[in-house]
């Protein structure tokens, strides 16, 4: 093997350290990395590296009509923030990146079993990993826009909690009907993704610890993907390869659609019964997302934690999702 020269090396140590920050961010308990607490991490990188930043506090994300990320921020007594970040470097295309951030999640009124709930401070993998890659864009500095949106919340029971049944009208104008208060991380996206498309992203990639549907089809062994158009979902898929961190594709049929439909919304947010749960999540986010807008999305709900430690892993956060997003920008830089 050659030696690596030293930009190479540097590139590698980058990478590495904003994955282990980004693992170390989901470890932290719940009541210690609050959405208030992302919201300073996003403060830091964007001072860091010259980023244009926007804060939206509940009452102001309100005003902006963002209704489905305030619809789910209202049960919990821990202050809630929509982030966004922007990076120009140049060129026609523009990468959009959505992550969940549920810094912890309960299931709000549609409460989860106990069993295991204390690993839902985890639930804000995808927006920890969308930090940890804005992270390693500063350093890049790569020739092509970088935007990215956070919606930051906890899903909790409180007195103002939503409950099923509830109708909220999202950043989009489209209205989304709550069948249960626990698929919440598909309706603070909602508002992430159209807000990212109003920043111009003309590629998004959501990522998300959306369904248990996907741990129970894939394990922790890979990822879901699915998306629009077929080369945008290759073009991830190759980036995912690459970054040694593994997919694998779920369809969506225009049947599918049927899933989610509401007598008094637009949109439901689950379907009535069991069944293609993976595939649901995906049929809601691209409701959201226009069609001239290419779109991924990433169900990493059984990668983004390890409950058992592999040769090179600890149990754990692993940080899934930030080297795919590195291979992919690499990518689309060098078609620019």
């Amino acid at each position: 093997m050659g030696k690596l020269n030293d930009e190479t090396k540097k590139h590698a140590i980058v990478v590495s350290e904003s994955t282990n920050w980004v693992r170390k961010m989901i470890n932290e308990p719940a009541n210690m990395m609050t959405p208030a607490k992302m919201v300073e991490e996003a403060r830091i990188i964007a001072k860091e590296y010259k980023f244009k930043l926007e804060v939206f506090n509940e009452s102001e994300a309100g005003k902006k009509g963002m209704g489905a990320f305030v619809g789910i921020a209202k049960g919990s007594e821990e202050p809630s923030y929509f982030v966004a970040l922007e990076y120009r470097g140049g060129g026609k295309k523009t990468l959009g990146v959505v992550g969940k951030g549920i810094t912890f999640d309960s299931g709000g009124i549609s409460i989860k079993p106990s069993e295991k709930m204390h690993e839902m401070k985890m639930d804000m993998s995808g927006a920890a990993a969308v930090l940890g890659f804005m992270k390693i864009v500063g350093e890049v500095r790569p020739k092509i826009n970088v935007v990215a949106a956070l919606p930051l919340t906890e899903n909790l029971p409180g007195g103002r909690a939503l409950k099923p049944g509830d109708v909220l009208k999202s950043f989009s104008g489209k209205t989304i009907e709550i069948i249960n208060t626990d698929a919440e991380g598909r309706v603070v996206l909602a508002d992430g993704l159209s807000y990212a498309v109003k920043l111009g992203a003309t590629h998004i990639v959501d990522l998300a610890t959306l369904t248990g549907a996907v741990i129970v089809a894939l394990g922790d062994q890979a990822s879901g993907i699915l998306g629009r158009p077929k080369s945008w979902v290759e073009q991830v898929a190759d980036a995912a390869k690459n970054a040694g961190e593994r997919v694998w594709q779920f369809p969506i049929y225009p049947e599918h659609k049927e899933l989610l439909k509401s007598e008094v919304a637009d949109i439901a947010n689950i379907p009535p019964k069991k069944g293609a749960g993976v595939i649901a999540g995906a049929v809601f986010l691209q409701e959201f997302v226009p069609e001239k807008t290419s779109w991924v999305h990433l169900d990493i709900a059984g990668t983004a934690w390890l409950d058992g430690e592999r040769p090179y892993l600890s149990r754990g956060p692993t940080g899934v999702g930030l080297r795919t997003l590195v291979k992919l920008m690499e990518g689309m830089e060098r078609e620019s």
